[in-house]
């Protein structure tokens, strides 16, 4: 094996918060040949310093599979390393169109699919089916992210343990990974219990960071757990995310039926495509194995008719499922095989099966 090959086989692996490979983040320095073996020089950025075992564990796992002794070095970027590692992601997380800036998530011909998940009301565990259908899309070999947009009430980082703020490359944000899943979010720049009392202006302007500044990729699905009711969020994400595919997520109550098609109005006032309903907290399954109807029944399947939707899923209560999100470790992945984590996957399925919405307005423009 020669050096040359020996760069190909290594510059496979994957940087493991910016999930893209080595060789196309550049940071290979080199590969040499020297008495005995081969020696190569890992570039850090300041921020994944942390990352060096893993990324040498593999490269070492590669150098075994070849019988090749490797000896691995680290060496931190210089400015201007740093300075084309930022170029290359900015040109993907967006587009020029003369002076401005244009989100390319949002851009004609991208395959992202955006999924907004919304209520009328706090307490119908909007958040949770956010992270459990951005887990299963995961699970069924989709790149995913979620946009945490629900400033004042943020639980995404508890709900999937991640604790590590972003780290920045220039003036480029890489959002967390966690299970696969990239996240941003409110959490990671303020203390858990630590209120946010911002107004419009600071709420826009944030979401706006969020889109622009930071490192989402080429993902597939873009979830994004949105505020419930209809406040200056909710009205900024419909101008900087006007592609956005809405669900409305309810409980069987009538009382938290009739708040969510507030939303859903609302949503379709703002033209944005109202995609289906999902029924949380349906009904408990006891050890007897028959089925409690604990908030009652109907909810879902009223407001779907009510608003010509699908109703795409009715996921029942299990403990699993807020331990998961109380430590960190979504069902989904925890129980693959529970009851709740089978209805995430076939939402999944639904959710896939339906294609994107077609409608689009104009891009989101930043002068």
């Amino acid at each position: 094996m020669n050096t040359q090959e020996l760069y190909s086989h290594l510059g496979k692996v994957v940087e493991p918060d910016i999930l893209e490979s080595l060789a196309d983040l550049e940071m290979i320095s080199q590969v040499t040949k020297k008495l005995g073996g081969y020696s190569v020089e890992l570039l850090t950025y300041p921020a994944n310093g942390g990352y060096f075992d893993p990324i040498a564990d593999q490269m070492e796992q590669i150098a075994q599979e070849y019988g090749v002794p490797l000896e691995i070095k680290a060496r931190a970027m210089t400015d201007a390393e740093i300075k084309k590692l930022e170029s290359h992601l900015l040109d993907k997380t967006l587009i020029k169109d003369g002076e401005n800036r244009v989100n390319r998530l949002m851009a004609p011909g991208s395959r992202t699919r955006v999924l907004g998940f919304s209520s009328g009301k706090g307490g119908v565990g909007k958040s949770s089916v956010t992270v459990g259908v951005a887990s299963a899309l995961a699970r069924r070999g989709h790149s995913v992210g979620i946009l945490d947009a629900d400033v004042y009430g943020f639980s995404i980082p508890r709900m999937l343990g991640a604790v590590r703020p972003p780290s920045l490359i220039g003036k480029v944000m890489i959002p967390p990974v966690r299970f696969g899943i990239k996240t941003m979010s409110v959490g990671y720049f303020v203390a858990d219990d630590t209120p946010v009392i911002w107004r419009g202006p600071m709420l826009h302007k944030a979401l706006e960071q969020f889109l622009l500044d930071v490192f989402w990729g080429e993902i597939d699905y873009l979830c994004v757990d949105l505020p419930p009711g209809t406040g200056d969020v909710t009205l900024s994400l419909a101008e900087y995310l006007p592609k956005i595919e809405t669900f409305v997520v309810t409980t069987p109550q009538d009382a938290a039926e009739r708040v969510a098609q507030r939303s859903a109005l609302a949503a379709r006032k703002l033209k944005l495509p109202l995609r289906g309903v999902i029924e949380n907290m349906s009904y408990f399954r006891g050890d007897d194995k028959k089925r409690y109807d604990i908030f009652g029944k109907g909810g879902g399947e009223s407001l779907a008719q009510s608003l010509e939707l699908p109703l795409i899923g009715t996921i029942p209560i299990e403990i699993a499922l807020r331990e998961g999100g109380d430590v960190g470790n979504p069902i989904v992945f925890a129980s693959p095989e529970s009851e709740v984590s089978v209805e995430f996957m076939r939402i999944a399925q639904v959710i896939e099966a339906m294609g994107p919405a077609r409608i689009y307005k104009s891009e989101l423009k930043v002068r």
